[in-house]
């Protein structure tokens, strides 16, 4: 019925450490060369095990251990929490992942509860592929591995949602192995520290970042290590404001001794985002007060998540809308909504149109469409969408 139309990080503290003398640390890279012609630096045993020494001292004083999913740390627990704070700040997630939690507290649990049920818990997070892969890695686990997360970084990249630093995390903070991550805020601490060139979203990049958390994370108390190089970069080595004075390894950094800290990391090559615009249609039940809603398809943008019909101009909202009521229906224009994405600025224009009783329930033939009524939630909604309803529903009580 509808054409096609992802929100800031930081962090966490980990299960108890364990001895891992079957895994050492990487040793020295030396002048290794890489693409673009960058060198790594070449860090010696003792740099490597001042450094690891400054961040643990830090953590044992400073660092997070409070926060719910450092409280009986499981693989489960961190696997939840890594995927929610992509992209999204530490305060935002707290009240999600403990309602999330509550609803889903094992593997088994989500991987028998429904999409729709998943995404609703998801709803307002933002980028919502994220809850479609927790639920389809969920049911690979107890398809494939009897409801156990793996525990190890290459099996773990292989269930869908899970990266490299995301399979790091859940093996060092929730299972207490050596594994190097390499989130955001270690990033941004390893970028200045040794004054790292270059956009950390190219592969060249990203390469040396991978060498130098590789080279830098020991062999034991590897989780604390990563969730004190996490917490440095969410409370000190920020992006704007570095309290470079409360930094354990300021006596080493680059970029802080050039007197700069801030110019690194470079930003990503700027590129204006291309804007868009769409139609959604509000068809409300005359006599009940319903909005009429569709599931979107579960690729793309808001895919698996429930939202208003959408079009690509008025006039085929238009024509969708006199098809529903079977007469020329009156549209009624409410505010453009703005709305961004990572890639493209999006303008959505709604429609009111009021349906009669007989119309709505000649169209009822299939599972993408529901009437909806405010307090009845199908599953989860596209973040502008679940405001215009809150406003909508509001209007008409």
């Amino acid at each position: 019925m509808s054409p096609t139309v992802k929100n800031q990080p930081t962090r966490r503290s980990p299960a108890p450490a364990k001895e891992v003398p079957a895994k050492e640390a990487p040793a020295q890279i030396g002048n290794a060369q890489i693409e673009d012609n960058r060198v790594l630096p070449a860090l010696s045993a003792a740099q490597r095990k001042r450094f690891a020494k400054a961040v643990l001292s830090w953590f044992d004083d400073f660092g997070r251990k409070n926060l719910p999913w450092q409280q009986d740390a499981s693989p489960y627990r961190v696997w939840i929490s890594e995927i929610m704070l992509q992209q999204t700040q530490v305060t935002t997630v707290i009240p999600y992942y403990q309602r999330f939690m509550q609803s889903f507290p094992t593997v088994a649990v989500l991987a028998k509860a429904s999409q729709d049920d998943v995404l609703d818990h998801w709803t307002g997070l933002g980028y919502y592929a994220r809850g479609r892969n927790l639920h389809n890695s969920a049911q690979v686990i107890v398809e494939q591995y009897g409801g156990e997360l793996p525990t190890t970084v290459d099996e773990l990249e292989r269930l869908p949602g899970i990266g490299r630093s995301t399979a790091g995390a859940i093996v060092s903070l929730g299972v207490g192995n050596w594994a190097p991550i390499l989130d955001g805020n270690v990033k941004r601490v390893l970028c200045r520290h040794y004054t790292v060139d270059g956009w950390y979203g190219q592969t060249a990049v990203q390469k040396q970042l991978w060498q130098l958390s590789e080279q830098l994370t020991p062999a034991n108390r590897a989780g604390n290590f990563n969730q004190a190089m996490m917490d440095v970069g969410a409370t000190v080595c920020t992006r704007s404001n570095p309290n470079c004075s409360a930094c354990p390894v300021s006596k080493t950094c680059r970029a802080l001794a050039r007197g700069k800290p801030t110019d690194w990391p470079h930003r990503k090559p700027s590129k204006e985002k291309p804007k868009r615009q769409c139609w959604m249609l509000v068809a409300i039940d005359k006599s009940s007060g319903e909005v009429l809603l569709e599931k979107r398809p579960q690729t793309g943008i808001w895919g698996g998540l429930w939202s208003l019909p959408q079009y690509d101009s008025v006039g085929e909202l238009g024509d969708a809308a006199n098809l529903l009521d079977g007469n020329v229906v009156p549209l009624e224009k409410l505010g453009p909504i703005e709305h961004t994405f990572t890639h493209f600025h999006l303008t959505i224009h709604p429609l009111i149109a009021r349906i009669s009783r007989q119309s709505r329930d000649a169209i009822m033939d299939t599972e993408q469409l529901v009437w909806y009524k405010h307090g009845d939630t199908p599953g989860g909604f596209a973040a502008p969408v679940a405001k215009l309803l809150d406003k909508l529903m509001q209007s008409l009580v």
